[in-house]
């Protein structure tokens, strides 16, 4: 088969105004690769810009980083010097809990867009379901209105979070970033965002680390069967599955093996039996219950 690239999903959260920066966009909203680079745990430096910059080279388009990652820096001059137009990369930050609580949303917007030396985001997401969300949202409406963000969404909301949300804002989450692997497929909170036309964006999506999930017999058997790993066989059931996967890396060869998954497809039995590996137990912290 031959390879292609990730599918470009539509985010079209907006229902007047459709005006933006960096690139056209009309009433069918922005695209979003499918599939992008995540750099959550990857120091600031060389291992970011290197990352980032194995990612571009690679094909990705599509960055996702966050304030409190505190590589927002590497990653803004990793995109600058990869020769990458800036307008073809998609990039994700996030607004941080301490800032939401501080109530200094604009404020923490504008240092992130300092950091990565860029006039705008592609795409702002509040990190947490703190207390000051509701206002954090109206201060990001706000920003997009003003052409700074592309499109804003939220990350680590549950189906009651998003609930209030429809209840104080006429502006729909064009995102929910939440956990989600074949050990924890969260697929309530995905079927709910996918039937309120919310695109849902999924980090662990290898079952996070120190996880065991990729030495899974079941993963290994389908592995062989398509001479892959057990780590693409993951990812395919995730873009199969329509969601947005943002693995991480900072080996150049996994970088490019996580995005080499254009070439084959997952049947319904191999779909079913990854499923079937779920054990409804996360790897990370739950919204409702943290403490950060």
């Amino acid at each position: 088969m031959q390879h292609e690239g990730p599918e470009i999903l539509t985010l079209n959260e907006y229902s007047g105004d459709a005006s933006s920066v960096g690139g056209a966009v009309g009433t069918t909203g922005i695209g979003i690769p499918q599939l992008g680079l995540g750099v959550f745990q990857t120091p600031e430096g060389k291992e970011t810009v290197d990352s980032v910059r194995w990612a571009l080279e690679a094909g990705y388009r599509h960055i996702d980083t966050a304030a409190v990652y505190g590589n927002e820096e590497s990653v803004g001059q990793a995109l600058r010097e990869s020769g990458v137009r800036r307008r073809e990369v998609f990039v994700t930050t996030k607004l941080w809990n301490d800032d939401i609580r501080a109530g200094k949303t604009e404020e923490a917007f504008y240092q992130s867009l300092d950091r990565l030396g860029t006039s705008y985001v592609d795409l702002y997401l509040i990190h947490w379901p703190v207390d000051g969300w509701q206002r954090a949202w109206e201060v990001m409406v706000d920003l997009y209105h003003q052409h700074r963000i592309r499109a804003i969404g939220v990350s680590n909301f549950h189906q009651h979070h998003l609930e209030e949300l429809r209840m104080i804002s006429a502006v729909r989450p064009a995102v929910d970033q939440i956990e989600s692997s074949p050990q924890f497929t969260n697929q309530d909170l995905v079927d709910y965002c996918h039937g309120k036309r919310i695109h849902v964006e999924v980090w662990s999506p290898l079952g996070g680390t120190g996880g065991d999930l990729l030495k899974d017999p079941v993963l290994q058997r389908i592995a062989d069967e398509h001479g892959k790993s057990p780590a693409q066989i993951v990812i395919r059931w995730h873009l199969q599955r329509g969601v947005i996967v943002i693995p991480k890396s900072t080996h150049q060869e996994r970088i490019k093996q996580n995005f080499d998954v254009f070439d084959f497809t997952l049947d319904e039995n191999e779909m079913a039996a990854i499923y079937a590996l779920n054990t409804g137990k996360r790897n990370g912290a739950d919204p409702d219950n943290f403490s950060f």
